[in-house]
C-alpha cells in the first residue's frame, strides 16, 4: 500500500515505487518497468495458486497484468 510503501522509505531511504497496474503506451519507462517486473516474478519458482486460490505470486502477477 501507499502508506506500507512511504514508511518503508522513510525508515531505509529507500524509493519504493508503486505498481504499473494502468494502461501504459509501449516502450515508455512505465511498459519498461512492469516488462522488468513480470520476466522477474514469473521466474520465480513455486506456483501461482494453491487450493483454488492465488498466492502472493500469483496475486502480484495479476495486479501488475502480467497475464
Amino acid at each position: 500500500t501507499a502508506k506500507g510503501r512511504a514508511k518503508y522509505n522513510n525508515a531505509t531511504g529507500s524509493n519504493l515505487k508503486a505498481p504499473v497496474t494502468g494502461k501504459v503506451k509501449p516502450g515508455s519507462k512505465a511498459a519498461k518497468r512492469r516488462k522488468s517486473f513480470c520476466a522477474r516474478m514469473k521466474g520465480v519458482k513455486g506456483a501461482t495458486s494453491k487450493g483454488g486460490k492465488l498466492t502472493r505470486k500469483g496475486l502480484a502477477l495479476k495486479k501488475w497484468k502480467c497475464n
